[in-house]
């Protein structure tokens, strides 16, 4: 585990040039694409695509405040929230399906999303907040790197879904401050099923365990904003199907009883979760309690929890 006390360790690899090396790095990784664990090996160098569907060209759906996140995330300023198009999932009950499923974003270049995290930056957010950024990791080093240039200062945030590759994360080691992954389920079948990817939890489990090894439990400064850290997100289904005490399980013996986890209980049919009988309904009070006793008996007990 990390635990250095400083911010922002990215100003020191941009004056360092190891920046510059982590993004030639990066880009090379989309000639034969291994950016997630899908490894697709298409060459996104020269237009093809794999199974995110995205290309060498950035897609940005749009760029906000956003006070809708978890608090120390959103503060009293906002998060500057940047959504990306694609995903390397395919969750049938995805909430946000038009811009992860069907791509419904514009291309930029590096330098437009640069110039977008130095907006975000003048409007005093307490952050750059990358949602869904894994398939466009190479071209947001770049854009940021060039942001970094013309002084962004404010934490990094990678909010992702968990699915993600060791290799593409130990180059944002130093990078990113905050990582805020999902972890979506505890088993090998709700993986396939619902996400077409039945090695998601052990996949998932590995991503954390190096995100938590480069940044550490999630601090706050005396504002209660997040400065660096790991938050992990987990929506309840149900029925039981995400496998949560699995989830639970595994992040207070493997990681840290002092997780950050956000136990979500939003969770809608969207999409075409209402073709599965077991998911074609909200979640009740009594299953959402159940998850919050799993997690007391845990001793997760840092974190938020919603009515």
């Amino acid at each position: 585990m990390d635990t250095t006390l400083d911010t922002l360790n990215y100003r020191n690899l941009y004056q360092s040039g190891e920046l510059r090396k982590r993004i030639k790095k990066a880009y090379k990784l989309l000639e034969n694409c291994s950016l997630c664990p899908r490894r697709c090996g298409v060459n996104r160098r020269v237009g093809e695509t794999g199974f995110c569907r995205s290309g060498e060209k950035l897609e940005v759906s749009s760029f906000h405040s956003h006070f809708g996140e978890e608090p120390p995330i959103s503060g009293y300023r906002g998060s500057g929230t940047i959504f990306l198009a694609h995903c390397n999932l395919r969750c049938i009950f995805c909430q946000n399906y038009p811009i992860s499923h069907l791509g419904n974003g514009n291309k930029i270049s590096t330098q437009q999303l640069s110039q977008m995290m130095l907006s975000l930056q003048k409007k005093r957010c307490h952050n750059i907040n990358l949602v869904t950024p894994t398939h466009f990791m190479p071209q947001i080093l770049s854009g940021f790197s060039q942001a970094v240039e013309r002084d962004l200062n404010i934490p990094l945030v990678y909010n992702c879904s968990g699915y993600e590759s060791v290799e593409t994360l130990k180059l944002l080691e130093g990078v990113v401050d905050i990582y805020m992954p999902d972890l979506k389920y505890g088993t090998r079948e709700a993986g396939e099923k619902y996400s077409s990817a039945p090695d998601y939890f052990e996949i998932a489990k590995k991503a954390i365990k190096e995100m938590y090894r480069q940044v550490g439990d999630l601090r706050l400064d005396k504002e209660g904003v997040a400065q660096r850290g790991l938050l992990v997100r987990h929506l309840v289904l149900p029925n039981g199907q995400a496998g949560t005490r699995k989830v639970l399980a595994f992040l207070a013996e493997e990681i840290s009883s002092h997780t950050y986890i956000s136990i979500m209980s939003q969770y809608f049919p969207a999409y075409e979760a209402q073709e599965f009988k077991e998911l074609n309904r909200r979640i009740t009070r009594q299953e959402y309690q159940q998850v919050l006793d799993m997690a007391e008996q845990l001793g997760l007990e840092t974190g938020w929890r919603q009515n």
